[in-house]
């Protein structure tokens, strides 16, 4: 069974300003088990970038216990907090490489202020390079990279102290969806095949979506909901979860407000639904928002549509979709 490896309890961070203090985080509890690949998940100004700095107290909290391993960094002193931190690496949105440097001295450079034995933490480099495929380029220079060959970078440097845990901050946000995507895969092979933690923080469920399997979202500096992706996807309790997981649309032409979300979760096949119900009905239906996305045979992903404005055939068409094991939910608010 799996065990915590962090754990916040009553975390609280405010900032001092002229205006009076300023709360960044208020009460926030969070276990994460040694081996998950963890979101935390928010909007602009929710705080999910203070928690994650807080995690290994580059920001320290106002108030409250962060255990990493069973240990209370607040505890720590400050050699033994740069000594905890080697079990913490960290990547950025920006990748933070030093220019002058070339891959391969970006990757030693963690290695160096340890003053480790110069031809074993070449080696080192040289393996971790390999590992997120970038062997031919150890002698490049930042400038002649791609944004996804910087964040590999970036990733290898994170890891060359052997981290228990890899914190990601907005890792992915500067990079195009496909480089995105083979980031978010590279950091799936290195969960499974180095068994180690990862936090991501981000602003895109898409990415909580395609590699964590459990999520926390925060709003207005506290946690929201908390739970795994699949469940919070399908079901989501709070305000918070349901704003990321169902952008607003504006309402198009046709007569009736009233909206339904359609959630695939692997448990129907992929048919044309709406088209369906269209032939069943004899009656049109607007699609204001679909994502999803066939495996094997089996519809995954999610979709909002616009119902008749008669409301016994609109509950025909709820319980048609029901009776298909489709998970069917109202999307209220949906339309403006």
């Amino acid at each position: 069974m799996p065990q915590p490896l962090i754990e916040i309890q009553a975390l609280y961070k405010t900032y001092s300003s002229k205006g009076g203090n300023v709360p960044a985080l208020e009460d926030i509890h969070l276990t994460i088990d040694g081996g998950d690949i963890f979101g935390i998940i928010g909007l602009s100004g929710a705080g999910k970038s203070t928690l994650v700095r807080c995690l290994n107290f580059l920001e320290k909290p106002t108030s409250g216990t962060v255990r990493i391993d069973g240990v209370d960094l607040s505890s720590l002193t400050p050699a033994g907090l740069r000594e905890l931190r080697r079990s913490v690496g960290m990547i950025f949105q920006q990748f933070n490489l030093m220019m002058q440097r070339t891959a391969l001295q970006n990757v030693l450079f963690p290695l160096e202020l340890q003053k480790a034995d110069r031809k074993k933490s070449e080696a080192r480099a040289r393996e971790l390079l390999e590992l997120v495929g970038l062997a031919d380029r150890a002698g490049a220079y930042p400038a002649e990279l791609s944004g996804g060959q910087k964040q590999r970078v970036a990733i290898a440097r994170a890891l060359a102290t052997g981290p228990k845990v890899l914190l990601c901050d907005e890792a992915t946000s500067a990079l195009d969806p496909t480089t995105t995507a083979s980031i978010l895969s590279l950091l799936k092979q290195i969960n499974r095949e180095l068994g180690l933690t990862v936090v991501i923080i981000t602003h895109e469920m898409r990415v909580i979506e395609s590699i964590c399997n459990r999520v926390a979202i925060i709003d207005a500096h506290r946690i929201a909901e908390c739970g795994p992706v699949e469940e919070i996807f399908n079901r989501p309790r709070s305000e918070a979860a349901r704003r990321l997981i169902l952008p607003r649309e504006p309402a198009r032409a046709m007569a009736g407000k009233r909206c339904i979300r359609i959630v695939f979760d692997g448990s129907s096949s992929f048919e044309p639904v709406v088209a369906g119900l269209v032939l069943e009905f004899r009656t049109p239906i607007n699609i204001l928002f679909a994502d999803t996305k066939n495996v094997g045979g089996h519809a995954h992903g999610q979709m909002v549509v616009q119902l008749p404005e008669e409301e016994p055939l609109a509950e025909r068409m709820i319980r048609s979709l029901s009776a298909r094991g489709l998970t069917v939910e109202e999307a209220e608010g949906y339309v403006e």
